[in-house]
């Protein structure tokens, strides 16, 4: 048995072990995938605190060296269900494992909406991407796609426009879902057009890089491609928090019920990043969460 379980790998888990660890508690990290979490595709970062530059996948290795050289316990595992009716919570992983601490973080993350096209995630980090905030700068000068009309792809397409040489929108309804303040502004920018009732059909590539768009217009039928040197993907976010939903409160979007504190209304569980309810989700964000839920747990574990 250990101190803390973290069930996730990503920035917020990792984080969390980091802090547990720094606190002289022992922790199981259990992640399901690969660790880094969402990040690990971002093939360039530049907002992360100290780092100008560093690829998603180098910084997931060495968050994942740090958190190894602290002592962290490590299992590639997807966990199915957890049991924290006692003082000794219980985690029980699809491959058969069976673990068991005294304090549990759930920092099990997000997972990005995608449109479920062929050779779509094969192009994730290789001219598609999810965040303009994080990757928009590559498109310095460029002609980049949104794909969306909510308020996400509506700011993202408002950054966007900020550096790009033309955005292009596009939104599968006649009418953007995103505030009016939103779309009025992003409206009055000349240089991005936007396709209302239009659908995007397949992907473009050449050498395994995204080079374009095929759409299609709802209401007329028409069909052509769009050429761009980036596309983004603002569609949504899918919590991956259904297992876990009688140990932690979900909201009415399905993340975690939980506030800044990262307090769970069950005696002894934590939940950190992207996976609780909060207007911020970002790998800084991701981090402190982590830091606050396992600050946490070290007094639940202390008192």
């Amino acid at each position: 048995m250990v101190d803390i379980i973290v069930v996730g790998g990503g920035p917020a888990g990792l984080t969390a072990a980091i802090y547990g660890l720094r606190a002289g508690k022992s922790v199981l990290v259990i992640e399901k995938n690969g660790f880094g979490g969402q990040i690990a595709f971002s093939p360039k970062v530049e907002n992360i605190p100290g780092t100008q530059l560093i690829s998603g996948a180098e910084f997931a290795d060495k968050l994942t060296e740090q958190v190894l050289a602290l002592g962290a316990e490590v299992e590639l595992e997807k966990v199915i269900r957890v049991d924290a009716s006692g003082p000794v919570k219980k985690v029980y992983t699809e491959e058969g494992g069976e673990y068991e601490g005294r304090a549990l973080i759930l920092a099990v993350g997000v997972k990005h909406r995608t449109l479920g096209l062929p050779g779509e995630e094969e192009l994730v980090g290789k001219g598609l991407s999810f965040c303009a905030v994080c990757d928009g700068a590559f498109y310095a000068g460029q002609h980049a796609a949104m794909i969306g009309g909510g308020n996400s792809a509506l700011q993202e397409a408002l950054l966007l426009s900020e550096v790009c040489s033309k955005v292009t929108v596009v939104q599968n309804l006649a009418f953007f879902t995103g505030e009016k303040k939103l779309a009025d502004a992003l409206l009055a920018k000349e240089n991005v057009e936007v396709l209302f009732s239009t659908v995007v059909t397949g992907y473009r590539s050449e050498n395994g890089v995204l080079n374009g768009l095929s759409v299609q217009n709802t209401e007329t039928g028409e069909e052509k491609t769009v050429a761009v040197d980036g596309a983004f993907l603002a569609v949504g976010l899918i919590p991956e928090n259904e297992a876990f939903e009688a140990v932690a409160a979900l909201d009415e979007r399905g993340y975690f019920a939980a506030g800044e504190d990262c307090v769970t209304a069950t005696s002894g569980v934590f939940v950190a990043g992207d996976c609780r309810q909060k207007n911020i989700r970002q790998v800084t964000t991701a981090a402190a969460d982590g830091a606050v839920a396992a600050m946490a747990a070290c007094r639940y574990l202390d008192e």
